[in-house]
């Protein structure tokens, strides 16, 4: 079973108008784990679609949707999967990608057929991130050791974090697709901090690995005008071109960030010192 809904784009000047159900309305992703289906956001920011999988005892076909006007899927797309469950099988075109958790699988543009399985005892879960392609590249599962590492932050300002860049152009080839996971240290909460914007890409945030009654507190808006959204485990926000994408939980986390935009370069980002938001 596929559900999928829209969210148009929106601009600074209407943003911070928005009460706290409009802003939760306009870019809060919610119930993206449901046994036996698949959940689909598709945004206006980019074309740029969120989703979440969770096949049961069958097997669950990614199918085209009515905004794609295309008779597959990734006809105009290419598409981003991480495994954050147990172990799983993504079947692309008749060949079989084992993924284990936190593992990722790029899939190109123009491929048919690509169906999601459980592998083992343990759930998988598999979250997507799909955006338009104008060239066709090869499908490739990138494992944690495959990815590249970065060390963040400092316990000092309760920021310590591990950057593991999955699906980005220095370790695969794509059109504008970009993907990685960051791991909080525990005691730490801070991610993204110094924030920034990047005006040339689009962002989508995936909040995972929260304790059990805790919460994050994810800022969003331009650097000046911010405003917050509360999110509960495995919830996604969509953070506009615009608008700075930084959070702090009350207890270790870990999250997916994925974009697209005109630019592949990861360091293209214009950082706001902390003492400047407003």
């Amino acid at each position: 079973m596929t559900n999928f809904n829209f969210r148009y784009a929106t601009n600074p000047t209407d943003f911070i108008k928005y009460s706290t159900d409009e802003l939760r309305n306009q870019f809060l992703i919610s119930d993206l784990f449901v046994s036996g289906e698949i959940n689909l956001t598709y945004s206006m920011y980019d074309r740029y679609i969120v989703g979440g999988i969770m096949p049961n005892a069958s097997a669950l076909a990614l199918e085209t949707i009515p905004y794609l006007k295309s008779e597959n899927f990734l006809d105009r797309r290419e598409l981003g999967i991480i495994n954050i469950g147990g172990k799983g099988v993504v079947t692309v075109d008749g060949t079989s990608y084992e993924l284990d958790k936190k593992e990722a699988l790029y899939v190109g543009k123009g491929k048919k057929e690509i169906t999601f399985s459980n592998a083992g005892s343990d759930q998988a879960l598999f979250y997507i991130n799909s955006a338009p392609a104008h060239k066709s590249f090869p499908t490739k599962k990138v494992g944690k050791d495959n990815a590249e590492i970065v060390q963040l932050g400092d316990e000092k300002y309760a920021n310590r974090r591990v950057l593991y860049k999955l699906i980005v152009n220095s370790i695969v080839e794509t059109c504008q697709l970009q993907m990685g996971l960051t791991e909080l240290k525990e005691g730490n909460v801070w991610n993204t901090m110094p924030a920034h914007t990047h005006e040339r890409r689009m962002e989508a945030y995936f909040y995972f690995g929260l304790e059990e009654e805790q919460t994050i507190c994810h800022f969003i808006g331009q650097p000046q005008n911010t405003r917050h959204i509360f999110l509960q485990n495995q919830q996604a926000v969509l953070s506009p071109e615009w608008s700075i994408h930084s959070g702090a939980g009350t207890s270790s986390y870990s999250f997916i960030w994925g974009m697209a935009g005109e630019n592949l370069d990861y360091s293209d980002m214009d950082v706001c010192p902390p003492n400047q938001l407003r």
